[in-house]
């Protein structure tokens, strides 16, 4: 059994990690922990306090408990908006409150879009614009070349939660260029996990989301490779794993 686990902010796209845990088999376990977001806004002030050391470490007793082979912090702006080196810093400062391996779904992104190979890719994003060009700066500091941003203006993750499959739809396609290999949907808060083979068929190319690449990061860190295809083109491929 490889358990996983996860810090999630708040509630609202949290029951992708069931649906994600069905899809992957039964000898993987995905565990969740919502943490205290405190102000619900997509705001960078709000967001540095979100991924606060403080309340992260208050979730993560619970997850050594249960067993976790590594954790990772399940928000996309909580961690980007650090910038790279705040985000290592603050990846670091988890492991060692943990004890486990972890990552967060910024660096997910990251290593996912190497993994399938792509340099190139679009933001959909649901974020105002500033903080989605945030996303951007952060996957340049990485070597990945963003085509374009396109920002949805929502100010919190409560609102975006109550997204339907059409509204994710619409953000990919709208979001996506001739010239990117990839489109990304980065915020943990859209319920992606029954959409992204639909999105993959609508754009003809990889649609890595926030939910699922973050589960994929944990899998990663616990050195585990798994064939799901009903998640997409991320998990048709043998993870490499990487330091």
């Amino acid at each position: 059994m490889t358990a996983l686990g996860f810090l999630y902010p708040g509630h609202s796209g949290e029951d992708d990690y069931p649906r994600i845990e069905q899809l992957l088999g039964s000898d993987i376990r995905v565990d969740l922990v919502h943490t205290d977001i405190g102000e619900d806004a997509h705001r960078v002030d709000a967001l540095l306090e979100m991924g606060s050391p403080r309340r992260l470490e208050e979730g993560v007793a619970e997850l050594r408990l249960a067993g976790a082979d590594a954790v990772v912090w399940a928000c996309t702006s909580g961690s980007f908006v650090h910038g790279w080196d705040g985000a290592h810093e603050q990846v670091r400062a988890l492991a060692r409150a943990a004890g486990l391996p972890a990552s967060s779904t910024s660096f997910a992104f990251v290593h996912a879009a190497k993994e399938i190979g792509v340099r190139r890719v679009s933001i959909g994003a649901t974020y105002p614009d500033d903080v989605a060009r945030l996303f951007a700066d952060f996957l340049g500091a990485a070597g990945i070349e963003v085509a374009d941003v396109v920002g949805s203006g929502v100010v919190t993750a409560a609102e975006v939660g109550t997204w339907t499959e059409q509204e994710v739809l619409a953000l990919a396609r709208a979001a996506d260029r001739p010239d990117a290999e990839a489109v990304l949907l980065p915020d943990t808060a859209l319920h992606t996990a029954a959409h992204v083979p639909a999105l993959e068929k609508e754009l003809g190319k990889p649609v890595l989301t926030a939910n699922q690449v973050t589960v994929w990061e944990g899998l990663r860190l616990a050195d585990r490779r798994v064939n799901a295809p009903q998640l997409g083109a991320l998990f048709t491929r043998e993870p490499v794993v990487q330091a």
